[in-house]
């Protein structure tokens, strides 16, 4: 038996039960895994952890535990005091303007409020685990979850746990957490498929949208992919009300 030492840094902390947050954590384990290995069995999947340290070293995941050893855990490695060299565990981070995401079938008003902001993302309510994870790898998009067992799933290198399990509540933590108010531009992308949308000549919108949206709306975009048209009306105005509320920093209104 392996008896060990955790203390989790910063937002880790949000991670563990109420009664764990904030303190050492004792754990006592059979032979010697890997720190990673121990670190998710306490509830915090790999891609939300930047740094460990070991007795003053800094490690990987693959560093083997032993009787007696204290591990500090980051969520970023710039939280690291007193060593000048610390091993990042996390992939280098991508600027927001770049970020793309891929979303869990539970998350689909997410999904659509983050292409009303502009950012690629890729989501579909039928795709199973293996999908997604999938996809978070090949085409290294940051997955968002309530799942921790999915962003455990050992492909998946950018990922986050989805704290909230309300859309307006997630879309704010999503914002916040990859900094995404600058890089918003608005009402850009479809929101049913994820395409870029064109605009369309007035004339050609008219005869596919109510008499009253004809006579009023000038401007009409549509999706090349799925067809959609899109124009300025209530619900354009009732989401820009939930933009201004949530991502206050947002551009491209």
């Amino acid at each position: 038996m392996v008896a060990l030492t955790f203390r989790f840094h910063g937002r880790l902390n949000e991670l563990l039960p109420a009664a764990a947050r904030h303190r050492p954590l004792e754990r006592v384990v059979d032979g010697s895994p890997t720190v990673k290995d121990v670190i998710e069995s306490l509830g915090i999947p790999h891609v939300e952890v930047d740094a460990i340290v070991v007795a003053g070293v800094s490690v990987g995941f693959d560093h083997r535990v032993y009787h007696g050893e204290s591990v500090e855990v980051y969520p970023d490695a710039s939280e690291v005091e007193d060593l000048t060299q610390v091993r990042r565990l996390k992939p280098p981070p991508v600027s927001p303007d770049g970020l793309r995401f891929v979303l869990d079938g539970h998350l689909g008003r997410l999904a659509a409020y983050l292409r009303m902001l502009g950012f690629d993302t890729s989501y579909s309510n039928h795709a199973s685990d293996d999908a997604l994870a999938t996809v978070a790898s090949r085409e290294e998009r940051t997955l968002l979850t309530r799942d921790r067992g999915l962003l455990k799933r050992a492909i998946v290198r950018r990922g986050y746990l989805v704290r909230s399990d309300h859309p307006h509540d997630q879309l704010r933590e999503v914002v916040v957490r990859f900094g995404l108010g600058p890089a918003c531009r608005l009402f850009g992308r479809c929101l049913r498929c994820n395409t870029l949308l064109e605009s369309i000549a007035p004339a050609a919108a008219r005869t596919r949208v109510p008499p009253r949206v004809a006579l009023e709306q000038t401007e009409f975009r549509h999706c090349p992919t799925c067809d959609s048209l899109y124009w300025r009306g209530s619900h354009h105005a009732r989401m820009l009300r939930l933009i201004e509320a949530v991502v206050p920093d947002a551009v491209g209104h």
